[in-house]
């Protein structure tokens, strides 16, 4: 495996291999990486000939309150787990070097954007949505991997890519789970053993809300309450929202009808955590 630092490079890279023949697949990250990471790199890896995986925390996607200071760090252990994953090209650029003056320039996709994480962290997805396309440019032609976990950013990703009619395909991958369903997250190393403990709720609620709308439940409110309510009987868990939304343009879905999605978002002391599950109501 390789790995750059500078743009030019990288993207000089992966120029040469789509002219030999090969297709590329990238995985963007913000490091740490955990199983989770690994799965995607994985999925790439069998897909294609050519895994770039990106490893930069990115600054615009974080809220002056919020933590990039502390989010956590390891390249030594990243490099290892991508090059056993099936890795070939690590992209790990300088803060310096992805935005060698300020940006100017921001990524804002409307409506889908704006809702639960975007209602919670109002510049995050500007942020999100702003390096992807930076990272879309690096890369070229490829296909994308993300985890569904954020599931919200897949869509809001998914609907960059075609409305600015980018050569990027963008593949949703299923959430990789802890043995007590907690999805896996770097941020989950700021839980004290007590909260990790307690954290696994968030997916037993969304999993009690997708088994209600299975046995036929269709009112929006109701599926959302009972979800909220399993959550908050959790002392260490502090809600921020519960919600059930149309999977794809994640807007309110009343009454519940098609494939929709489950998401939750909570607070475990340091820890915001978010979840979701997908269902079927129809």
């Amino acid at each position: 495996m390789e790995t750059e630092t500078r743009i030019a490079s990288a993207r000089a890279q992966l120029d040469r291999a789509r002219a030999g023949g090969a297709s590329v697949g990238l995985v963007p990250t913000m490091g740490y990486l955990h199983a989770g990471h690994a799965s995607l790199i994985e999925r790439a890896a069998a897909d294609h000939d050519v895994v770039a995986v990106t490893v930069f925390v990115n600054p615009l996607q974080f809220a002056p309150t919020e933590d990039l200071e502390a989010y956590p760090r390891d390249l030594a252990a990243d490099t290892a787990l991508i090059e056993r994953c099936g890795g070939t090209l690590l992209i790990a650029p300088s803060v310096e070097e992805m935005y060698p003056e300020p940006v100017l320039t921001s990524v804002h996709v409307a409506e889908i954007s704006e809702r639960l994480e975007g209602a919670s962290r109002p510049t995050h997805f500007a942020g999100v949505a702003t390096v992807v396309a930076k990272l879309f440019s690096i890369a070229g032609p490829c296909h994308a991997y993300f985890g569904e976990k954020d599931w919200q950013q897949v869509a809001v990703v998914r609907r960059m890519a075609r409305d600015l009619s980018l050569p990027v395909i963008v593949v949703g991958c299923p959430t990789v789970r802890e043995p007590d369903g907690l999805a896996m997250s770097s941020r989950n190393v700021y839980l004290t053993p007590e909260q990790r403990a307690a954290a696994p709720v968030l997916h037993r609620a969304l999993q009690a809300g997708a088994d209600a709308i299975r046995a036929g439940a269709r009112d929006q409110a109701a599926v959302e309450a009972l979800v909220a309510d399993l959550v908050r009987a959790e002392p260490e868990a502090d809600l921020d929202y519960a919600a059930v939304v149309d999977a794809a343009s994640l807007a309110p879905c009343d009454p519940l009808a098609g494939e929709v999605r489950l998401l939750v978002a909570a607070r475990f002391g340091r820890a915001r955590l978010i979840d979701n599950v997908g269902a079927v109501a129809g």
